[in-house]
């Protein structure tokens, strides 16, 4: 038995859902989320309230279970308030500008890399920190590792883009010796 399949979902004003066989359609006041369910579980909206349920008893139903309700939970959170992320970038002239929709990062390369766009998605930029936003909790996700994955922080001086609040545990350099008798 999933602990987190069995909970419900509660649906705040001005979210709703719309289920057509495996499709699972969120509207809300920021936008709109489709996802298609396995067959295995069950979503029913009763009220104010939707319910996941497993409809056999196998090994992937158990599996799936607590996954789709956690999806769904996602989709009605995301509709509704939206999700965001905070990148920073730290190195002597790394910096980061946006241009159109892409951004054009300097990260210590001998060129700038350009990152494009990506559609439900949305970039901020002040000094050196990116904020990313959006509806969808796995796009949101998914695009900030894909920046901070251009340039990860290194452990020696901690240059490179990383979370905000992440901290990196540095390693010490190569020490002087000092040669004498």
């Amino acid at each position: 038995m999933s602990k987190i399949g069995k909970q419900s979902i509660q649906i705040p004003e001005g979210v709703e859902i719309k289920i057509n066989g495996g499709l699972v359609v969120v509207k809300g006041p920021k936008g709109e989320l489709k996802r298609e369910f396995l067959p295995e579980v069950k979503i029913e909206v009763k009220e104010k309230e939707a319910i996941v349920s497993p409809q056999r008893k196998t090994k992937r139903t158990a599996a799936v279970w607590g996954l789709s309700r956690a999806l769904l939970a996602n989709m009605v959170s995301g509709v509704k308030n939206g999700f965001s992320k905070k990148l920073e970038i730290e190195g002597v002239g790394f910096k980061v500008a946006q241009q159109g929709g892409d951004l054009v990062l300097n990260l210590g390369f001998s060129h700038p890399v350009k990152f494009k766009a990506v559609e439900g998605i949305e970039y901020k930029v002040e000094k050196n920190t990116i904020l990313i936003s959006g509806i969808d909790r796995e796009l949101v996700g998914q695009t900030a590792a894909n920046l901070r994955a251009l340039k990860e922080p290194e452990p020696y001086k901690g240059k490179g883009i990383r979370y905000s609040g992440e901290v990196i545990k540095l390693k010490a350099g190569k020490k002087a010796v000092k040669e004498g008798f």
